[in-house]
């Protein structure tokens, strides 16, 4: 390998690198066995703050905490699967690729379009490609975006779009007029305050101006909400984390995108297709794949290029598991617990509930001072408390409830805060 690269040693090699740092002393423990470096692991484990360590937690913002049925990891290890990074390969992946085919019909089933695709990186970047889907569509680059939803929602987009000419236009989620020249406007519902939006009359706007509607949602809320397609929106995104995906600290996770069937050639990433063999027997193959790795870049719809077909498994087969009747119960818990929530917080002293409006199961409470201050206080008590949005509310505190928050959980939320605001 040297002589092929030019060189006659490795110290010829590594010659810019300074002879003093070529070979630091590292400092390093003595070796562990493999029980001692559990133990010390678990002992770092035990630093965190979460729900495993006997903490509770009300905090959400896109990320959310909900029970996974046992059957997810069981058939997650199952050996059909273990090709999850190779569906290019059919006769390799027949069971990752019949695993991403039932992904979308459920993606479908749970938003009411006509097609989805097998997933995206993530519900930020699913969103960011909607969007950029529309400008295609549309031959427009000016896109709207409602100004409740989630941050991370245009700053995504900003990344994605900001050497293709894009401009993106702020929409006050009260306006009864928009401008005629958007390719679409992009509404959160819930929205990023756990409010819902009148994602028909937006959609309405939207089609009377010649551009697209584009509705992120929250999947959970589906369970118990009108799906966006019944309001004849054009594309729906989700992150799909809630739907059987552990927190993980962020990731990985997986997008959800689904559209009308018109524009199914111009929609990002995989689709996979049913098919029969010579021979009639059913088989599987990713069909429509207008992304950079299989077509010239000019023509491409996207880069994305990761495979999410594993975390698309955990989604189907918690969708799987609860089926309808269970995804309308578990809408409902969330949002019975949340309004019990919001309702007994709404009577302490100090705090009070911001709502102009239905919520799901998120809502922002006004405190009587820095929610920093007030969370902290709450870490004291072993629960983790919502997000501090007082950059979008004055002393904003987003409160999220789930269906793995007890009675018992949120009376001892309440009680923390009422002692909290007397002490303030």
């Amino acid at each position: 390998m040297l002589g092929v690269i030019g060189v006659d040693s490795l110290d010829d090699l590594i010659g810019d690198i300074p002879i003093e740092h070529r070979h630091p002393s590292l400092n390093l423990d003595a070796g562990l066995s493999e029980q001692e470096l559990s133990g010390v692991f678990a002992a770092i484990a035990a630093e965190n703050a979460s729900a495993v360590n006997g903490y509770i937690s009300f905090l959400g913002a896109g990320a959310y905490s909900h029970y996974i049925p046992s059957t997810v990891k069981s058939i997650l290890q199952r050996g059909e699967f273990v090709t999850a990074y190779t569906p290019y390969q059919p006769e390799a992946a027949q069971g990752t690729l019949q695993v991403g085919f039932e992904f979308q019909t459920v993606i479908c089933q749970l938003t009411g379009m006509e097609v989805a695709n097998a997933g995206m990186y993530d519900g930020p970047t699913a969103f960011a490609e909607a969007c950029l889907m529309a400008a295609r569509v549309t031959k427009r680059t000016r896109i709207g975006v409602l100004s409740s939803a989630d941050a991370r929602l245009p700053e995504t987009l900003l990344a994605y779009s900001k050497h293709q000419g894009i401009e993106i236009v702020s929409i006050d989620p009260n306006a009864t007029e928009i401008p005629d020249d958007l390719a679409c406007i992009g509404v959160q519902s819930p929205n990023f305050f756990g409010e819902i939006e009148d994602v028909e009359r937006f959609t309405n706007l939207t089609h009377e101006n010649g551009a697209l509607s584009i509705v992120h949602v929250n999947p959970t809320a589906l369970g118990m909400f009108k799906a966006p397609g019944e309001f004849d929106v054009d594309i729906v995104t989700a992150e799909g984390q809630p739907l059987g995906v552990p927190m993980a600290f962020g990731g990985p996770y997986v997008g959800l995108f689904a559209c009308k069937k018109a524009h199914i050639r111009q929609m990002p990433g995989r689709i996979i297709g049913r098919t029969t063999d010579t021979q009639g027997r059913v088989g599987y193959a990713l069909t429509l794949q207008t992304r950079e790795q299989h077509i010239r870049r000019e023509r491409a719809t996207s880069n994305i290029c990761t495979s999410t077909q594993l975390i698309g498994l955990m989604v189907t087969v918690y969708a799987a598991t609860l089926g309808k009747r269970g995804l309308k119960d578990l809408a409902n818990l969330c949002y019975q617990k949340a309004h019990y929530a919001a309702a007994e917080i709404d009577q302490l002293d100090g705090f009070s509930v911001e709502r102009t409006g239905p919520f799901f199961h998120e809502f922002v409470i006004t405190c009587p001072e820095s929610p920093a201050k007030i969370n902290s206080a709450l870490l004291d008590r072993k629960i983790i408390g919502g997000l501090d949005i007082s950059d979008r509310s004055n002393n904003g505190m987003l409160v999220c409830v789930t269906e793995t928050s007890s009675k018992a959980d949120i009376d001892r939320l309440v009680d923390a805060l009422r002692e909290i605001g007397a002490g303030s």
